[in-house]
């Protein structure tokens, strides 16, 4: 059967048909064709831009992220008259961008809305950010007058060419479809085309729409949009079985097999099979770093993060030490692999990416959905404890840090002590590019803490913007967020836009004058920035309207007081606490991994 998506129920994850719709449920199946409105609107309602909006709403975009620009604007004006659709203006397209991708983090799809060229070439880098993070994200442009494609024009907003492509070509080695809607006969099939395949691909999208177009009425859009009907992805039944005996020949006959969980089980929906394999199979568990948050961290095998020698302490001498693993969705970059330095074999190795199933140096099966292997692969294994039994018995657990003296200088990991003690399931973390990816890392998620990071793409200054589009997308749900000053100083500005939109979140500034993560990789004086007095930044970006909280401390006693009052009597405010460290104060994690990526990226070229 066709899987159908609705606009008012939450859907099922654990769906066996679902595997195409947009993880964290904010889709809805519907399996009955009755309940389709046949609602016929009048020629104020039957118009391109309220069909786009309709749309949205129906896949479960309740707030659209835009910048005005003279080519969007009517199409702001339809968007803005569909009820249940929310607007919310950013003050730049690249954190528009951002807090979509934030939005698609928390509530399965986000997305944006910028003018042409100018805003669109502004949003790229944030797309190029979804894209590498699989993200079904929806970007809208709005494009030149129908009128002028063909004519040999040159128009303002471009680069003095009368060619209209140079948007359009960029976007496409980002997203996975481009729309150009200059015609309103086929816009009805473009801007449906693009959507679904925005949520079949879970990739980002460009949707280009002429901006004299938004409000014409047009009979293809006289009637309430029939529900988008997506094929369910299935597994080729003999490849999926053959993979199985396969993944179960190798996997019994180990002595000592280890599961870690990699990023694609996001695009895979395979969370919950992983973890049934699992509970199955009693192999000890770990995350690779940018998985962290996918897999639940009070699972009773949890190991922690296996990031080579930069991991949680006693998993890697596990993980390394196995005579087999599976790893289930995994990305071995340079950043993952700690500077390719990961101590793995790839004959000891099961690969299960989305659809595909690699056995050691042997078979690879295509056409296999991990959910569907990682299922029927729980019904088969035999139970092997062994690994998490070596990992209790070498267990030795972690000391706290030295206290603090009296208004001694606040250390970093003093601050992530008392971060842990502010989580819980009504609670998510945002981890900015750089040391917090560490010091985060450390931290232990209760169960339903959400948890989010860009490590692919690792674009410095993208968690403010995915801050404000994560909050936005789940209000009852406090986001706390961890980001240097450096990356700050890059996206700023839309603090402005979580006052507007009187959000609650507590953004932890760390202020230590430069960019960390690069000093730890390659120092130099382009790492040290211009130290600002981010709270008044704060505090002048409020200016008396809004709920605003903001404080600067300089040591635990002042920490402790600043928490406090977050989650006392400012806990239904925006809460600023600019963190003043020590320039060298790192993580022990960051410099072993700085040192390797720096020997990484300066390997001497290869002789000819």
């Amino acid at each position: 059967m066709d899987t159908k998506i609705g606009a008012v129920n939450v859907y099922n994850a654990t769906s066996n048909d679902m595997g195409c719709l947009p993880h964290n449920g904010v889709v809805s199946t519907i399996q009955n064709s009755a309940v389709l409105s046949t609602s016929i609107f009048n020629s104020s309602d039957a118009t391109l831009g309220r069909h786009l909006a309709r749309r949205l709403v129906q896949v479960g975009v309740i707030d659209v992220f835009s910048v005005p620009g003279d080519f969007n604007l009517t199409l702001l004006d339809q968007l803005l008259a569909e009820p249940g659709l929310n607007l919310i203006g950013c003050c730049n397209e690249l954190n528009a961008g951002y807090a979509a991708d934030g939005y698609a983090r928390s509530r399965g799809v986000g997305a944006c809305v910028v003018t042409f060229t100018v805003g669109g070439l502004s949003v790229l880098n944030a797309i190029a950010g979804a894209y590498s993070e699989n993200l079904p994200l929806i970007c809208i442009v709005g494009g030149p007058n129908s009128n002028d494609y063909g004519t040999n024009r040159i128009l303002h907003h471009t680069i003095g060419l009368p060619d209209f492509s140079q948007e359009l070509r960029c976007f496409q080695t980002v997203t996975c479809y481009q729309a150009v809607v200059n015609n309103l006969e086929d816009a009805h099939e473009l801007i449906d085309t693009a959507i679904s395949t925005s949520l079949k691909e879970s990739k980002p999208v460009y949707i280009s729409i002429s901006c004299n177009l938004p409000g014409i009425p047009h009979p293809t859009f006289s009637r309430e949009p029939v529900p988008f009907s997506l094929p369910p992805k299935l597994s080729n039944q003999m490849g999926l079985e053959a993979a199985v005996e396969a993944a179960e020949e190798f996997l019994n006959k180990a002595v000592k097999p280890v599961m870690v969980a990699g990023p694609k089980l996001r695009v895979a929906k395979a969370s919950e099979a992983f973890v049934e394999l699992a509970d199955a199979c009693g192999y000890a568990l770990a995350v690779m770093p940018s998985a962290k948050g996918l897999v639940p961290e009070h699972h009773p095998h949890f190991l922690g993060t296996y990031w080579g020698v930069v991991s949680t302490p006693f998993c890697a001498e596990i993980v390394e030490s196995a005579d087999a693993y599976l790893f289930a969705g995994p990305i071995f970059n340079d950043y993952s692999s700690v500077g390719y330095s990961l101590l793995l074999k790839k004959e000891k190795a099961i690969i299960v990416q989305p659809e595909r199933v690699v056995i050691g140096n042997g078979p690879a099966f295509g056409c296999v959905l991990m959910k569907d292997f990682l299922k029927t692969l729980a019904k088969r294994l035999k139970r092997n404890t062994t690994a998490y039994e070596n990992h209790q018995r070498i267990y030795i657990a972690e000391g706290d840090p030295p206290k603090c003296e009296p208004n001694e200088r606040l250390r970093v990991n003093i601050l992530y002590r008392h971060i842990q003690k502010m989580l819980s399931s009504e609670t998510a973390v945002i981890a900015e590019t750089g040391d917090s990816w560490f010091n985060c890392q450390k931290l232990k998620l209760p169960q339903g803490c959400g948890y989010e990071f860009q490590m692919q793409y690792g674009s410095i200054g993208w968690s403010v913007g995915a801050t404000l589009g994560y909050a936005q997308a789940a209000p009852d749900t406090r986001v706390i967020a961890s980001i240097g000053d450096g990356s700050f100083q890059v996206t700023a500005q839309d603090v402005s836009t979580m006052l507007r939109c009187e959000q609650r979140s507590i953004i932890f500034l760390i202020s230590n004058g430069g960019y960390t993560i690069e000093v730890e990789i390659h120092d130099g004086p382009y790492n040290v920035i211009k130290n600002w007095d981010y709270t008044g930044l704060v505090d002048a970006i409020h200016n008396g309207e809004g709920k605003c909280w903001t404080a600067k401390v300089r040591c635990e006693e002042e920490l402790i007081e600043a928490i406090e009052t977050t989650t006392g009597a400012k806990k239904d405010c925006l809460c600023f606490i600019e963190v003043i460290v020590h320039k060298d104060d790192t993580s022990k994690e960051l410099l072993e991994w700085g040192t390797r990526v720096a020997a990484a990226n300066s390997r001497p070229p290869k002789p000819q």
